[in-house]
């Protein structure tokens, strides 16, 4: 049953049709929705929405943080998957099926989106694509962890392995921290090759190069104190 799968949605100031058109092609397919409001200006709604939960932050605490209130929600609901999904239009509801597969017959505990993989479709700039291949050798001096994306937020597992993620780095850098859970709690993991397309939009919502040098002085910060 599509509803047992909870898909996670952080959402900080975003368009609202772009929110709704990400969460209705999601519907479409029979999943159940659970939108984190991290402390946007403007409160968000989904009425007559019985499978659209929304939760809010009362201040805006970061996507890591984001995610793990909605992981910690759909746990308590039972859920028999989780799949952390983008809010603003970038991910393809039609990947979740082989981001899943791996987990329903027990090759995997947690699928990692790839859109390098053959199979796997984007249109990302050449800065774009430098900025994610610096960060595979990030990741992997970081965790051993030699994957062929870095910080794709698409990513679905079961509820044995979402109980062992507790995210500490409350902004973008907890997606490394992601990988030093598989790594510790020695999870299997495969990367699944999805579409990534970019929009204007979804371009100025990104990680800026700023952002990216932050998210490296996280990660020292983290293996320093961990």
């Amino acid at each position: 049953m599509n509803s047992n799968v909870f898909l996670i949605i952080p959402v900080y100031n975003e368009k609202k049709e772009v929110l709704e058109k990400t969460v209705h092609e999601l519907l479409k397919a029979g999943y159940s929705i659970v939108v984190i409001d991290d402390g946007s200006k403007e409160k968000i709604v989904f009425p007559n929405q019985s499978s659209v939960f929304v939760l809010r932050h009362s201040m805006n605490l970061g996507q890591g943080a984001a995610l793990q209130t909605g992981i910690h929600f759909a746990l308590d609901r039972g859920a028999q998957y989780i799949i952390s999904f983008d809010a603003d239009g970038q991910h393809s509801a039609a990947d979740i099926p082989a981001m899943l597969l791996p987990l329903q017959n027990n090759s995997a505990d947690i699928t990692l989106a790839s859109r390098f993989l053959k199979g796997g479709n984007h249109n990302a700039s050449f800065l774009r694509k430098l900025v994610l291949n610096v960060g595979r050798y990030v990741n992997y001096i970081f965790t051993g962890l030699y994957l062929s994306d870095a910080h794709n937020g698409l990513r679905a597992m079961t509820p044995q392995s979402a109980k062992k993620l507790i995210i500490k780095e409350n902004r973008m850098a907890h997606a490394t921290e992601i990988l030093f859970v598989i790594k510790k709690h020695q999870l299997k993991f495969l990367e699944v090759p999805t579409t990534v397309i970019y929009t204007e939009y979804s371009k100025r919502k990104g990680q800026s190069v700023f952002n990216s040098i932050r998210i490296f002085f996280d990660l020292i910060l983290h293996k320093l104190f961990e």
